[in-house]
Protein backbone atom coordinates (compact mmCIF):
# COMPACT_ATOMS: atom_id res chain seq x y z
CA UNK A 1 0.00 0.00 0.00
CA UNK A 2 1.11 3.59 -0.58
CA UNK A 3 2.66 5.37 2.43
CA UNK A 4 0.38 7.56 4.52
CA UNK A 5 1.12 10.68 6.54
CA UNK A 6 0.99 8.50 9.63
CA UNK A 7 3.75 6.25 8.30
CA UNK A 8 5.82 9.23 7.07
CA UNK A 9 5.67 10.90 10.48
CA UNK A 10 6.99 7.65 11.96
CA UNK A 11 10.11 7.76 9.77
CA UNK A 12 13.22 8.34 11.93
CA UNK A 13 14.33 11.34 9.89
CA UNK A 14 10.95 13.05 10.38
CA UNK A 15 10.47 11.90 13.96
CA UNK A 16 13.88 13.28 14.98
CA UNK A 17 12.98 16.67 13.54
CA UNK A 18 10.27 17.18 16.20
CA UNK A 19 7.02 17.15 14.21
CA UNK A 20 3.94 18.92 15.59
CA UNK A 21 0.49 18.41 14.11
CA UNK A 22 -1.36 21.72 13.87
CA UNK A 23 -4.53 20.50 12.13
CA UNK A 24 -6.22 17.82 10.03
CA UNK A 25 -5.71 14.81 12.33
CA UNK A 26 -8.61 12.95 10.69
CA UNK A 27 -6.75 12.89 7.36
CA UNK A 28 -3.48 11.35 8.53
CA UNK A 29 -4.39 8.04 6.86
CA UNK A 30 -4.51 9.69 3.44
CA UNK A 31 -2.24 7.91 0.96
CA UNK A 32 0.73 9.95 -0.31
CA UNK A 33 1.25 9.58 -4.04
CA UNK A 34 4.37 11.76 -4.28
CA UNK A 35 6.49 14.31 -2.36
CA UNK A 36 6.84 17.85 -3.75
CA UNK A 37 9.31 20.43 -2.44
CA UNK A 38 8.48 24.09 -3.10
CA UNK A 39 8.91 27.53 -1.53
CA UNK A 40 6.18 29.13 -3.63
CA UNK A 41 2.97 30.19 -1.94
CA UNK A 42 0.89 29.39 -5.03
CA UNK A 43 1.64 25.97 -6.51
CA UNK A 44 -1.88 24.95 -7.45
CA UNK A 45 -0.91 24.49 -11.09
CA UNK A 46 2.01 22.24 -10.12
CA UNK A 47 -0.03 19.66 -8.19
CA UNK A 48 -2.29 16.88 -9.48
CA UNK A 49 -3.49 15.47 -6.17
CA UNK A 50 -2.11 13.20 -3.46
CA UNK A 51 1.19 15.05 -2.99
CA UNK A 52 2.87 15.79 0.33
CA UNK A 53 4.29 19.34 0.13
CA UNK A 54 7.56 20.15 1.91
CA UNK A 55 8.63 23.76 2.48
CA UNK A 56 10.95 25.78 4.72
CA UNK A 57 8.23 28.45 5.02
CA UNK A 58 10.65 31.32 4.37
CA UNK A 59 8.24 32.98 1.95
CA UNK A 60 5.44 32.51 4.45
CA UNK A 61 7.59 34.22 7.09
CA UNK A 62 7.59 37.33 4.90
CA UNK A 63 3.78 37.30 4.51
CA UNK A 64 2.18 35.38 7.44
CA UNK A 65 -1.25 36.69 6.47
CA UNK A 66 -1.19 34.49 3.39
CA UNK A 67 -1.10 31.28 5.48
CA UNK A 68 -4.87 30.73 5.25
CA UNK A 69 -5.05 31.22 1.47
CA UNK A 70 -1.95 29.09 1.02
CA UNK A 71 -3.48 26.15 2.91
CA UNK A 72 -6.79 26.55 1.09
CA UNK A 73 -5.00 26.43 -2.27
CA UNK A 74 -3.27 23.19 -1.27
CA UNK A 75 -6.54 21.73 -0.10
CA UNK A 76 -8.21 22.73 -3.38
CA UNK A 77 -5.40 21.12 -5.39
CA UNK A 78 -5.92 17.81 -3.55
CA UNK A 79 -2.64 17.79 -1.64
CA UNK A 80 -2.24 15.02 0.92
CA UNK A 81 -0.59 17.28 3.51
CA UNK A 82 1.87 20.06 4.29
CA UNK A 83 5.12 19.87 6.26
CA UNK A 84 6.77 23.19 7.19
CA UNK A 85 10.27 23.41 8.62
CA UNK A 86 10.19 26.14 11.29
CA UNK A 87 13.67 25.91 12.74
CA UNK A 88 14.60 28.84 14.96
CA UNK A 89 12.42 31.71 16.19
CA UNK A 90 9.55 31.72 13.70
CA UNK A 91 6.68 32.69 15.95
CA UNK A 92 4.77 34.73 13.35
CA UNK A 93 4.72 31.88 10.87
CA UNK A 94 3.79 29.35 13.57
CA UNK A 95 0.90 31.46 14.84
CA UNK A 96 -0.43 32.06 11.33
CA UNK A 97 -0.18 28.39 10.42
CA UNK A 98 -1.84 27.28 13.66
CA UNK A 99 -4.74 29.65 13.09
CA UNK A 100 -5.22 28.64 9.46
CA UNK A 101 -4.78 24.87 10.08
CA UNK A 102 -7.50 24.89 12.72
CA UNK A 103 -10.10 25.62 10.06
CA UNK A 104 -8.90 23.14 7.42
CA UNK A 105 -9.08 19.33 7.06
CA UNK A 106 -5.62 19.37 5.42
CA UNK A 107 -2.97 17.89 7.76
CA UNK A 108 -0.43 20.62 8.59
CA UNK A 109 2.77 19.58 10.35
CA UNK A 110 5.64 21.75 11.55
CA UNK A 111 9.22 20.61 12.21
CA UNK A 112 11.21 22.46 14.87
CA UNK A 113 14.58 21.11 13.75
CA UNK A 114 16.29 21.36 10.41
CA UNK A 115 16.02 18.33 8.17
CA UNK A 116 17.37 17.36 4.78
CA UNK A 117 14.32 17.29 2.55
CA UNK A 118 16.17 15.12 0.05
CA UNK A 119 16.36 12.31 2.60
CA UNK A 120 12.59 12.50 3.15
CA UNK A 121 11.86 12.52 -0.57
CA UNK A 122 14.25 9.63 -1.29
CA UNK A 123 12.81 7.47 1.49
CA UNK A 124 9.17 8.14 0.62
CA UNK A 125 9.71 7.88 -3.14
CA UNK A 126 11.51 4.60 -2.69
CA UNK A 127 8.46 3.23 -0.88
CA UNK A 128 6.09 4.63 -3.49
CA UNK A 129 8.05 3.15 -6.37
CA UNK A 130 8.30 -0.18 -4.56
CA UNK A 131 4.53 -0.13 -4.05
CA UNK A 132 3.95 0.74 -7.69
CA UNK A 133 6.28 -2.06 -8.78
CA UNK A 134 4.46 -4.49 -6.49
CA UNK A 135 1.13 -3.39 -7.97
CA UNK A 136 2.48 -3.97 -11.48
CA UNK A 137 3.72 -7.41 -10.50
CA UNK A 138 0.42 -8.29 -8.82
CA UNK A 139 -1.51 -7.07 -11.85
CA UNK A 140 0.74 -9.19 -14.08
CA UNK A 141 0.14 -12.24 -11.87
CA UNK A 142 -3.62 -11.66 -12.05
CA UNK A 143 -3.48 -11.24 -15.81
CA UNK A 144 -1.41 -14.38 -16.31
CA UNK A 145 -3.59 -16.50 -13.99
CA UNK A 146 -6.87 -15.60 -15.65
CA UNK A 147 -5.44 -15.70 -19.15
CA UNK A 148 -4.39 -19.29 -18.48
CA UNK A 149 -7.89 -20.10 -17.21
CA UNK A 150 -9.32 -18.62 -20.42
CA UNK A 151 -6.97 -20.65 -22.62
CA UNK A 152 -7.84 -23.81 -20.70
CA UNK A 153 -11.59 -23.08 -20.91
CA UNK A 154 -11.75 -23.46 -17.15
CA UNK A 155 -15.18 -24.04 -15.68
CA UNK A 156 -17.00 -21.43 -13.65
CA UNK A 157 -16.08 -22.88 -10.26
CA UNK A 158 -12.36 -22.79 -11.06
CA UNK A 159 -12.51 -19.12 -12.02
CA UNK A 160 -14.39 -18.19 -8.84
CA UNK A 161 -12.01 -20.20 -6.66
CA UNK A 162 -9.02 -18.51 -8.30
CA UNK A 163 -10.47 -15.07 -7.59
CA UNK A 164 -11.17 -15.96 -3.96
CA UNK A 165 -7.68 -17.36 -3.46
CA UNK A 166 -6.09 -14.19 -4.83
CA UNK A 167 -8.01 -11.77 -2.63
CA UNK A 168 -8.12 -14.06 0.41
CA UNK A 169 -11.86 -13.59 0.87
CA UNK A 170 -15.12 -15.27 -0.26
CA UNK A 171 -16.36 -14.68 -3.80
CA UNK A 172 -19.84 -15.45 -5.15
CA UNK A 173 -21.06 -15.56 -8.75
CA UNK A 174 -24.83 -15.11 -9.09
CA UNK A 175 -27.20 -14.80 -12.03
CA UNK A 176 -29.75 -12.07 -12.73
CA UNK A 177 -32.33 -13.91 -10.62
CA UNK A 178 -30.00 -13.66 -7.61
CA UNK A 179 -29.34 -17.40 -7.59
CA UNK A 180 -25.80 -18.56 -6.81
CA UNK A 181 -24.07 -20.21 -9.76
CA UNK A 182 -20.69 -20.75 -8.07
CA UNK A 183 -18.94 -19.65 -4.90
CA UNK A 184 -15.81 -20.04 -2.80
CA UNK A 185 -16.59 -19.56 0.90
CA UNK A 186 -13.18 -19.83 2.58
CA UNK A 187 -12.52 -18.58 5.25
CA UNK A 188 -16.26 -18.30 6.05
CA UNK A 189 -18.56 -21.25 6.60
CA UNK A 190 -20.91 -21.99 3.74
CA UNK A 191 -23.95 -21.41 5.96
CA UNK A 192 -22.64 -17.99 6.99
CA UNK A 193 -21.83 -16.92 3.44
CA UNK A 194 -25.01 -18.14 1.71
CA UNK A 195 -27.57 -17.75 4.49
CA UNK A 196 -30.69 -15.96 3.18
CA UNK A 197 -28.71 -15.12 0.04
CA UNK A 198 -31.53 -14.20 -2.32
CA UNK A 199 -33.05 -11.62 0.06
CA UNK A 200 -29.66 -10.08 0.87
CA UNK A 201 -28.76 -9.94 -2.80
CA UNK A 202 -32.02 -8.28 -3.80
CA UNK A 203 -31.41 -5.50 -1.29
CA UNK A 204 -28.00 -4.82 -2.85
CA UNK A 205 -28.27 -2.67 -6.00
CA UNK A 206 -26.39 -3.83 -9.10
CA UNK A 207 -24.31 -0.92 -10.46
CA UNK A 208 -23.23 -0.72 -14.07
CA UNK A 209 -19.56 -0.80 -13.04
CA UNK A 210 -17.37 -1.95 -10.17
CA UNK A 211 -18.60 -0.47 -6.87
CA UNK A 212 -19.48 -1.11 -3.25
CA UNK A 213 -23.22 -0.97 -2.66
CA UNK A 214 -25.98 -2.22 -0.42
CA UNK A 215 -26.44 -2.44 3.35
CA UNK A 216 -23.53 -4.88 3.70
CA UNK A 217 -21.20 -2.93 1.41
CA UNK A 218 -20.65 -5.68 -1.15
CA UNK A 219 -17.89 -5.03 -3.66
CA UNK A 220 -19.26 -6.25 -6.98
CA UNK A 221 -18.49 -6.42 -10.67
CA UNK A 222 -21.06 -7.01 -13.46
CA UNK A 223 -20.45 -10.09 -15.61
CA UNK A 224 -21.24 -10.16 -19.31
CA UNK A 225 -20.60 -8.17 -22.46
CA UNK A 226 -21.76 -4.55 -22.60
CA UNK A 227 -25.54 -4.55 -22.45
CA UNK A 228 -25.77 -8.35 -22.38
CA UNK A 229 -25.04 -8.82 -18.69
CA UNK A 230 -25.99 -12.17 -17.17
CA UNK A 231 -24.68 -12.02 -13.60
CA UNK A 232 -22.35 -10.39 -11.12
CA UNK A 233 -19.29 -11.33 -9.10
CA UNK A 234 -19.49 -10.34 -5.46
CA UNK A 235 -16.98 -10.08 -2.64
CA UNK A 236 -19.44 -9.91 0.29
CA UNK A 237 -16.82 -9.29 2.98
CA UNK A 238 -13.96 -6.82 3.12
CA UNK A 239 -10.77 -8.10 1.50
CA UNK A 240 -8.39 -5.35 2.67
CA UNK A 241 -7.30 -3.71 -0.58
CA UNK A 242 -10.31 -2.58 -2.59
CA UNK A 243 -8.26 -1.63 -5.63
CA UNK A 244 -6.62 -5.03 -5.89
CA UNK A 245 -9.88 -6.84 -5.11
CA UNK A 246 -11.62 -4.87 -7.86
CA UNK A 247 -8.82 -5.74 -10.30
CA UNK A 248 -9.15 -9.46 -9.52
CA UNK A 249 -12.95 -9.45 -9.76
CA UNK A 250 -12.89 -7.52 -13.04
CA UNK A 251 -10.38 -9.91 -14.57
CA UNK A 252 -12.36 -12.90 -13.32
CA UNK A 253 -15.53 -11.41 -14.80
CA UNK A 254 -13.80 -11.00 -18.16
CA UNK A 255 -12.69 -14.64 -18.06
CA UNK A 256 -16.20 -15.83 -17.25
CA UNK A 257 -17.65 -13.75 -20.08
CA UNK A 258 -15.08 -15.04 -22.57
CA UNK A 259 -15.62 -18.66 -21.53
CA UNK A 260 -19.35 -18.28 -21.79
CA UNK A 261 -19.12 -16.79 -25.25
CA UNK A 262 -16.85 -19.65 -26.28
CA UNK A 263 -18.85 -22.62 -25.09
CA UNK A 264 -21.72 -21.97 -22.72
CA UNK A 265 -24.96 -20.12 -22.35
CA UNK A 266 -26.50 -18.93 -19.11
CA UNK A 267 -28.96 -21.78 -18.67
CA UNK A 268 -26.16 -24.30 -19.03
CA UNK A 269 -24.24 -22.55 -16.25
CA UNK A 270 -27.24 -22.78 -13.94
CA UNK A 271 -27.81 -26.43 -14.90
CA UNK A 272 -24.13 -27.16 -14.36
CA UNK A 273 -24.25 -25.61 -10.89
CA UNK A 274 -27.31 -27.68 -9.95
CA UNK A 275 -25.74 -30.84 -11.40
CA UNK A 276 -22.61 -30.32 -9.33
CA UNK A 277 -24.59 -29.76 -6.14
CA UNK A 278 -26.94 -32.71 -6.76
CA UNK A 279 -23.94 -34.98 -7.26
CA UNK A 280 -22.46 -33.76 -3.96
CA UNK A 281 -25.76 -34.24 -2.13
CA UNK A 282 -25.99 -37.83 -3.38
CA UNK A 283 -22.47 -38.49 -2.03
CA UNK A 284 -22.25 -35.95 0.84
CA UNK A 285 -19.05 -37.19 2.53
CA UNK A 286 -19.57 -35.30 5.76
CA UNK A 287 -21.75 -32.51 4.37
CA UNK A 288 -24.22 -31.41 7.05
CA UNK A 289 -27.92 -30.84 6.44
CA UNK A 290 -27.46 -27.14 7.28
CA UNK A 291 -24.71 -26.78 4.66
CA UNK A 292 -26.79 -28.72 2.14
CA UNK A 293 -29.82 -26.47 2.70
CA UNK A 294 -27.70 -23.31 2.47
CA UNK A 295 -26.11 -24.39 -0.80
CA UNK A 296 -29.40 -25.59 -2.27
CA UNK A 297 -31.13 -22.40 -1.14
CA UNK A 298 -28.57 -20.32 -2.98
CA UNK A 299 -29.61 -22.18 -6.16
CA UNK A 300 -33.30 -21.47 -5.62
CA UNK A 301 -34.49 -24.52 -3.66
CA UNK A 302 -36.88 -23.27 -0.99
CA UNK A 303 -36.77 -24.77 2.47
CA UNK A 304 -39.70 -27.13 3.02
CA UNK A 305 -40.86 -29.76 5.51
CA UNK A 306 -40.70 -32.45 2.81
CA UNK A 307 -38.48 -33.27 -0.17
CA UNK A 308 -39.33 -35.71 -2.96
CA UNK A 309 -36.78 -37.44 -5.24
CA UNK A 310 -37.80 -38.12 -8.83
CA UNK A 311 -36.03 -39.16 -12.04
CA UNK A 312 -37.10 -38.58 -15.65
CA UNK A 313 -35.93 -41.35 -18.00
CA UNK A 314 -36.23 -41.45 -21.77
CA UNK A 315 -38.39 -44.29 -23.07
CA UNK A 316 -36.08 -46.91 -24.54
CA UNK A 317 -36.92 -48.86 -27.67
CA UNK A 318 -37.20 -52.61 -27.18
CA UNK A 319 -33.77 -54.17 -27.22
CA UNK A 320 -31.95 -51.11 -25.90
CA UNK A 321 -30.46 -51.94 -22.57
CA UNK A 322 -28.42 -49.43 -20.61
CA UNK A 323 -25.14 -48.67 -22.27
CA UNK A 324 -26.08 -50.15 -25.61
CA UNK A 325 -25.60 -48.43 -28.93
CA UNK A 326 -29.30 -47.92 -29.30
CA UNK A 327 -29.44 -46.19 -25.95
CA UNK A 328 -26.50 -43.97 -26.80
CA UNK A 329 -28.02 -43.03 -30.17
CA UNK A 330 -26.87 -39.59 -31.17
CA UNK A 331 -25.07 -38.13 -28.10
CA UNK A 332 -25.54 -34.55 -29.24
CA UNK A 333 -29.25 -35.08 -29.85
CA UNK A 334 -29.57 -36.73 -26.42
CA UNK A 335 -27.85 -33.78 -24.72
CA UNK A 336 -30.09 -31.33 -26.53
CA UNK A 337 -33.15 -33.33 -25.48
CA UNK A 338 -32.01 -33.25 -21.86
CA UNK A 339 -31.42 -29.48 -21.98
CA UNK A 340 -34.90 -28.97 -23.41
CA UNK A 341 -36.37 -31.07 -20.59
CA UNK A 342 -34.45 -29.10 -17.95
CA UNK A 343 -35.74 -25.80 -19.35
CA UNK A 344 -39.28 -27.21 -19.62
CA UNK A 345 -39.26 -28.40 -16.00
CA UNK A 346 -37.85 -25.06 -14.80
CA UNK A 347 -40.66 -23.16 -16.54
CA UNK A 348 -43.31 -25.52 -15.17
CA UNK A 349 -42.07 -25.21 -11.59
CA UNK A 350 -41.91 -21.45 -11.90
CA UNK A 351 -45.52 -21.34 -13.11
CA UNK A 352 -46.71 -23.15 -9.96
CA UNK A 353 -44.31 -21.34 -7.59
CA UNK A 354 -42.49 -24.59 -6.95
CA UNK A 355 -38.78 -25.13 -6.47
CA UNK A 356 -36.43 -28.03 -7.12
CA UNK A 357 -32.87 -29.03 -7.85
CA UNK A 358 -32.86 -30.53 -11.33
CA UNK A 359 -29.93 -31.88 -13.32
CA UNK A 360 -28.78 -34.61 -15.70
CA UNK A 361 -27.48 -37.53 -13.65
CA UNK A 362 -26.52 -39.80 -16.55
CA UNK A 363 -27.19 -40.08 -20.25
CA UNK A 364 -30.94 -40.22 -20.74
CA UNK A 365 -31.79 -39.55 -17.09
CA UNK A 366 -32.64 -36.27 -15.35
CA UNK A 367 -32.81 -36.24 -11.55
CA UNK A 368 -34.88 -33.92 -9.38
CA UNK A 369 -35.29 -33.15 -5.68
CA UNK A 370 -38.60 -31.35 -5.30
CA UNK A 371 -39.43 -29.16 -2.27
CA UNK A 372 -42.96 -29.86 -0.97
CA UNK A 373 -44.69 -27.45 1.44
CA UNK A 374 -47.12 -30.28 2.30
CA UNK A 375 -47.40 -34.00 1.55
CA UNK A 376 -50.84 -33.41 0.07
CA UNK A 377 -49.23 -31.50 -2.81
CA UNK A 378 -47.11 -34.48 -3.89
CA UNK A 379 -49.48 -36.07 -6.42
CA UNK A 380 -50.78 -32.73 -7.70
CA UNK A 381 -47.27 -31.49 -8.43
CA UNK A 382 -46.22 -34.73 -10.09
CA UNK A 383 -49.38 -34.71 -12.19
CA UNK A 384 -48.62 -31.16 -13.31
CA UNK A 385 -45.14 -32.22 -14.41
CA UNK A 386 -46.55 -35.26 -16.21
CA UNK A 387 -49.18 -33.10 -17.93
CA UNK A 388 -46.42 -30.77 -19.10
CA UNK A 389 -44.52 -33.68 -20.65
CA UNK A 390 -47.68 -34.90 -22.33
CA UNK A 391 -48.48 -31.44 -23.72
CA UNK A 392 -44.91 -31.08 -24.95
CA UNK A 393 -45.30 -34.38 -26.84
CA UNK A 394 -48.07 -32.76 -28.89
CA UNK A 395 -50.59 -35.56 -28.49
CA UNK A 396 -48.06 -38.33 -28.98
CA UNK A 397 -46.51 -40.56 -26.31
CA UNK A 398 -44.26 -38.55 -23.98
CA UNK A 399 -40.56 -39.26 -24.46
CA UNK A 400 -39.96 -39.41 -20.70
CA UNK A 401 -41.17 -41.67 -17.91
CA UNK A 402 -41.18 -40.41 -14.33
CA UNK A 403 -39.89 -42.57 -11.47
CA UNK A 404 -40.61 -41.34 -7.94
CA UNK A 405 -38.89 -42.20 -4.68
CA UNK A 406 -40.23 -41.89 -1.16
CA UNK A 407 -40.91 -38.46 0.31
CA UNK A 408 -38.32 -37.49 2.92
CA UNK A 409 -38.05 -34.96 5.74
CA UNK A 410 -34.47 -33.91 4.94
CA UNK A 411 -32.73 -32.81 1.77
CA UNK A 412 -29.86 -35.27 2.13
CA UNK A 413 -32.24 -38.22 2.56
CA UNK A 414 -34.18 -37.14 -0.51
CA UNK A 415 -30.97 -36.83 -2.54
CA UNK A 416 -30.02 -40.35 -1.50
CA UNK A 417 -33.47 -41.45 -2.72
CA UNK A 418 -32.50 -40.50 -6.28
CA UNK A 419 -31.12 -44.04 -6.66
CA UNK A 420 -34.50 -45.59 -5.88
CA UNK A 421 -36.28 -43.16 -8.20
CA UNK A 422 -33.75 -43.89 -10.94
CA UNK A 423 -34.38 -47.61 -10.64
CA UNK A 424 -38.13 -47.04 -10.88
CA UNK A 425 -37.77 -44.69 -13.86
CA UNK A 426 -35.45 -47.04 -15.72
CA UNK A 427 -37.90 -49.88 -15.27
CA UNK A 428 -40.89 -47.73 -16.25
CA UNK A 429 -39.06 -46.72 -19.42
CA UNK A 430 -39.09 -50.36 -20.56
CA UNK A 431 -42.85 -50.71 -20.22
CA UNK A 432 -44.92 -50.63 -23.37
CA UNK A 433 -48.08 -48.65 -23.92
CA UNK A 434 -49.10 -45.23 -22.57
CA UNK A 435 -48.61 -46.31 -18.96
CA UNK A 436 -49.10 -44.18 -15.85
CA UNK A 437 -48.35 -40.46 -15.47
CA UNK A 438 -45.61 -41.39 -12.97
CA UNK A 439 -44.41 -44.54 -11.21
CA UNK A 440 -43.56 -45.51 -7.65
CA UNK A 441 -41.57 -48.56 -6.59
CA UNK A 442 -44.83 -50.36 -5.86
CA UNK A 443 -45.79 -49.93 -9.52
CA UNK A 444 -42.78 -51.80 -10.93
CA UNK A 445 -42.05 -54.41 -8.24
CA UNK A 446 -40.76 -57.67 -9.80
CA UNK A 447 -40.32 -56.04 -13.18
CA UNK A 448 -38.09 -53.47 -11.52
CA UNK A 449 -35.83 -56.12 -10.02
CA UNK A 450 -35.63 -57.95 -13.32
CA UNK A 451 -34.80 -54.72 -15.13
CA UNK A 452 -31.70 -54.41 -12.96
CA UNK A 453 -30.68 -58.04 -13.53
CA UNK A 454 -31.57 -58.46 -17.18
CA UNK A 455 -28.02 -58.01 -18.48
CA UNK A 456 -26.55 -60.63 -16.13
CA UNK A 457 -25.47 -63.65 -18.28
CA UNK A 458 -26.79 -66.09 -15.68
CA UNK A 459 -30.21 -64.44 -15.74
CA UNK A 460 -30.19 -64.45 -19.53
CA UNK A 461 -29.30 -68.14 -19.53
CA UNK A 462 -32.21 -68.83 -17.15
CA UNK A 463 -34.70 -67.08 -19.45
CA UNK A 464 -33.35 -68.83 -22.55
CA UNK A 465 -33.46 -72.23 -20.83
CA UNK A 466 -37.04 -71.78 -19.57
CA UNK A 467 -38.39 -70.60 -22.94
CA UNK A 468 -36.12 -72.58 -25.26
CA UNK A 469 -38.85 -74.84 -26.69
CA UNK A 470 -41.16 -71.97 -27.60
CA UNK A 471 -38.38 -69.75 -28.91
CA UNK A 472 -37.14 -72.52 -31.21
CA UNK A 473 -40.66 -73.17 -32.46
CA UNK A 474 -41.29 -69.49 -33.18
CA UNK A 475 -37.96 -69.28 -34.97
CA UNK A 476 -39.25 -72.06 -37.27
CA UNK A 477 -42.39 -70.09 -38.09
CA UNK A 478 -44.86 -71.25 -35.43
CA UNK A 479 -46.03 -67.79 -34.34
CA UNK A 480 -48.29 -66.78 -31.45
CA UNK A 481 -46.85 -69.19 -28.87
CA UNK A 482 -45.20 -66.53 -26.69
CA UNK A 483 -48.35 -64.42 -26.80
CA UNK A 484 -50.46 -67.38 -25.75
CA UNK A 485 -48.11 -68.19 -22.89
CA UNK A 486 -48.18 -64.56 -21.77
CA UNK A 487 -51.98 -64.40 -21.79
CA UNK A 488 -52.20 -67.70 -19.90
CA UNK A 489 -49.78 -66.57 -17.19
CA UNK A 490 -51.42 -63.14 -16.88
CA UNK A 491 -54.78 -64.84 -16.33
CA UNK A 492 -53.28 -66.74 -13.40
CA UNK A 493 -53.71 -70.11 -15.10
CA UNK A 494 -57.49 -69.68 -15.36
CA UNK A 495 -58.30 -71.51 -18.60
CA UNK A 496 -61.96 -70.51 -18.64
CA UNK A 497 -61.11 -66.82 -18.34
CA UNK A 498 -58.44 -67.19 -21.02
CA UNK A 499 -60.93 -68.85 -23.37
CA UNK A 500 -63.38 -65.99 -22.96
CA UNK A 501 -60.62 -63.43 -23.45
CA UNK A 502 -59.30 -65.10 -26.59
CA UNK A 503 -62.73 -66.02 -28.01
CA UNK A 504 -61.57 -69.63 -28.25
CA UNK A 505 -63.44 -72.77 -27.61
CA UNK A 506 -62.19 -74.76 -24.68
CA UNK A 507 -61.09 -77.77 -26.75
CA UNK A 508 -59.06 -75.49 -29.05
CA UNK A 509 -57.48 -73.71 -26.04
CA UNK A 510 -56.69 -76.95 -24.25
CA UNK A 511 -55.02 -78.30 -27.39
CA UNK A 512 -52.84 -75.23 -27.70
CA UNK A 513 -51.89 -75.31 -24.03
CA UNK A 514 -50.99 -78.97 -24.40
CA UNK A 515 -48.75 -77.98 -27.27
CA UNK A 516 -47.07 -75.40 -24.96
CA UNK A 517 -46.51 -78.02 -22.27
CA UNK A 518 -44.98 -80.33 -24.83
CA UNK A 519 -42.59 -77.66 -26.14
CA UNK A 520 -41.66 -76.43 -22.66
CA UNK A 521 -41.57 -79.91 -21.07
CA UNK A 522 -43.39 -78.62 -17.96
CA UNK A 523 -46.78 -78.98 -16.30
CA UNK A 524 -48.58 -75.64 -16.67
CA UNK A 525 -50.88 -76.51 -13.78
CA UNK A 526 -47.84 -76.45 -11.45
CA UNK A 527 -47.65 -73.08 -9.63
CA UNK A 528 -43.84 -73.07 -9.45
CA UNK A 529 -43.59 -73.81 -13.17
CA UNK A 530 -45.91 -70.91 -13.96
CA UNK A 531 -43.85 -68.61 -11.70
CA UNK A 532 -40.58 -69.58 -13.41
CA UNK A 533 -42.09 -69.14 -16.83
CA UNK A 534 -43.57 -65.77 -15.89
CA UNK A 535 -40.18 -64.52 -14.67
CA UNK A 536 -38.49 -65.84 -17.80
CA UNK A 537 -41.09 -64.20 -20.04
CA UNK A 538 -40.71 -60.84 -18.26
CA UNK A 539 -36.94 -61.06 -18.72
CA UNK A 540 -37.39 -61.93 -22.38
CA UNK A 541 -39.61 -58.91 -22.91
CA UNK A 542 -37.21 -56.62 -21.01
CA UNK A 543 -34.42 -57.89 -23.21
CA UNK A 544 -36.41 -56.87 -26.27
CA UNK A 545 -38.32 -60.00 -27.18
CA UNK A 546 -41.20 -59.76 -29.59
CA UNK A 547 -43.87 -60.72 -27.09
Amino acid sequence: MLPTLHSILALPIVHDAGPTLLGGPASLDTAVRWVHVSELLDITDLLSGGELVLTTGLELEKEPARAASYIRSLEKAGAAGLIVELAGPRERSLAALRSAAGHSPLPVITLKHRVRFVEITETVHRRIVAEQLEQVERARDVHEAFTLLSLESADTQQVVEQAAAMIGAPVVLEDLQHLVIAYAANPLATTELLSDWERRSRTTPSPARTARTGPEGWLQVPVGVRTQLWGRLVAPSAAGDDDFTATVLERAAQTLAINRLAERDHSELAHQAQAGLLNILRNPRGLSEADALARAGSLGLKRAPFYLPAVFRTIQPLGSGRGTTADAGNPLARQQEERELLDLLARTLKSISGSALTASIQSGSVGMVLALPAKQLQDATLQRLADTLAAHAGGGTPRWRIGVGRVRATLLEAAAGIEEASHVAETAATLRGPGRPYYYATDVRLRGLLALLRNDPRVQQFAESELAGILDAEAQGQGGLLDLLGHYLESGGNKAALARRGYLSRPTLYARLAKLEELLAVDLDDAESRTSLHVALLLHRLRGGSA
